[in-house]
């Protein structure tokens, strides 16, 4: 793979990711390593405005393609390119540092419980030196309680004393603090209630409409995904498998692990949930450090062949903006 997915069909993406690795040394022996590979070449662009959603498996590497885009891990080799910047340099890392931010999927361990809720918040803000004076600075964060449903008599107080909703709430007035463009979502709901996931889905919404925010949605809940994103990106061990459009994805999925992904979701209606089939993936899921030939799904595809462990799939453009990694599509 040695091309960019969808740069061709839009113009000046905010965010460029090209050939993306990060591996992990991982001790298996007396004097010896093995590369884990959390991230093996994984390539996307975002638009301004948009978002793309990023679903898979615990431990597929999500959550590893968010923090190495940000640069929270060195990548191991590939390119991030940030609102036309390669970033490769101190200033170009700054530059990214404060005009992308993330929601960490925790509420609880996110946040200092040494800190005040207002210094939380205003931590980006110093860091970058974004005030003249304390006046300016509480004001700031003032205005960054309120834009998340807070009231700034709240700012005095510690994390432990809010729910996890609450907490999360804080999270995301953080991340906003700096005035970024793009934000990565790290499963920002998955460790809430149903009811408080809704709230900061909606919340998250309203943002992007009030603020041209861009985002990178990483979920495991393939019904979430579709409710927030233009576009939906599904990883299976570290490589990305599929891509395409949310309800191109729900209506026609190309890869046997989409569709087996999305035959789990639970069906609201009785009648058409008995009418479904659920398709159930065999064997289980192979250790990244010892990685399947060719294909990484062809232990558990029901599709596979001879070919499919002697070559790995070209990630290719199977129509208008679906990309799969399949010889079988």
């Amino acid at each position: 793979m040695t091309q960019n997915p969808n740069l061709e069909q839009q113009s000046a993406p905010l965010v460029q990711v090209k050939n993306l690795k990060k591996y992990f040394p991982i001790n298996t022996g007396f004097m010896k390593t093995t590369q884990l590979k959390a991230v093996d070449d994984v390539s996307f662009s975002i638009s301004r405005g948009e978002t793309l959603g990023l679903v898979g498996e615990s431990g597929c590497g999500k959550t590893t393609v968010g923090r190495t885009l940000l640069h929270l891990y060195t990548p191991t080799d590939g390119e991030v390119i940030f609102n036309g910047v390669k970033i490769k340099d101190k200033e170009s890392l700054m530059n990214l540092r404060k005009k992308a931010q993330i929601v960490f999927q925790d509420p609880y361990s996110s946040l200092n419980p040494r800190m005040t809720v207002g210094d939380i918040i205003a931590e980006p803000l110093d860091v970058h030196k974004m005030y003249t004076s304390k006046a300016e600075r509480q004001e700031r964060i003032n205005e960054l309680l309120s834009t998340v449903g807070l009231s700034s008599e709240q700012a005095t107080r510690y994390a432990h004393e809010f729910s996890g909703g609450q907490r999360q709430r804080i999270g995301i007035a953080r991340a906003l603090a700096s005035n970024p463009d793009f934000i990565v979502c790290d499963e920002s709901v998955s460790a809430l209630d149903v009811s408080i996931q809704a709230q900061i889905i909606n919340m998250f919404e309203d943002l992007q409409n009030q603020l041209g925010l861009t985002y990178l949605f990483i979920a495991h809940d393939l019904s979430v995904v579709k409710h927030i994103s233009q576009r939906i990106a599904v990883m299976y061990l570290g490589r990305m498998v599929e891509l395409a459009p949310a309800n191109e994805l729900y209506r026609h999925p190309q890869h046997p692990y989409t569709i087996s992904l999305l035959s789990a979701v639970p069906i609201p209606d009785p009648e058409e949930a008995r009418k479904a089939k659920r398709i159930v993936i065999e064997g289980d899921v192979p250790s990244p450090l010892h990685m399947p030939s060719g294909c990484p799904f062809r232990t558990r595809c029901p599709r596979a062949t001879e070919k499919c462990a002697q070559e790995r799939p070209e990630f290719r453009e199977i129509s208008p903006g679906h990309w799969t990694a399949c010889h079988h599509v």
